[in-house]
């Protein structure tokens, strides 16, 4: 896999998901590296961070889309998909002492870096236009109305 590097070409225009993109970047690199250096120790809990860092940025992703109207559902779809596999492969690895075999840790590598590649270049981008008519630091986190 190759390591992911933030650029501001990714941005999509909002302080919130570049924020959360930088996190899952790094989050990313890390397990990917723990699985080359066979680190079983790190390993789970690295994965387990980027599950959580993962349906956070889902559920902040959802909440803007409703608020700019952005058509979520086909988007829904495919995070319930990551959030599972990603998930099945966690379960695999802590059954497995957090040990991977070289062919599940190539299945992981390759999902994830498919996944995250398209989900920055692709998915994500198809907000930027609208993003961009808001505020960079526009949260509906922190919105109180």
């Amino acid at each position: 896999m190759t390591e992911f590097t933030w650029t501001k070409r990714l941005s999509v225009g909002n302080a919130l998901l570049d924020s959360d993109h930088k996190k899952l970047i790094d989050l990313v690199n890390h397990v990917e590296l723990a699985i080359r250096a066979k680190d079983r120790d790190t390993l789970p809990e690295i994965f387990n961070q980027l599950l959580d860092c993962v349906s956070v940025h889902f559920e902040n992703e959802k909440q803007i889309a409703r608020i700019i109207d952005f058509p979520f559902a086909e988007h829904e779809l495919e995070y319930q998909y990551v959030q599972q596999e990603l998930m099945r492969m966690r379960d695999e690895l802590l059954s497995k002492d957090g040990r991977w075999s070289e062919s599940a840790a190539e299945h992981y590598s390759y999902f994830l870096s498919a996944w995250f590649s398209d989900h920055l270049t692709e998915e994500a981008g198809l907000m930027k236009p609208m993003l961009k008519t808001l505020p960079y630091d526009f949260n509906p986190t922190s919105d109180t109305k």
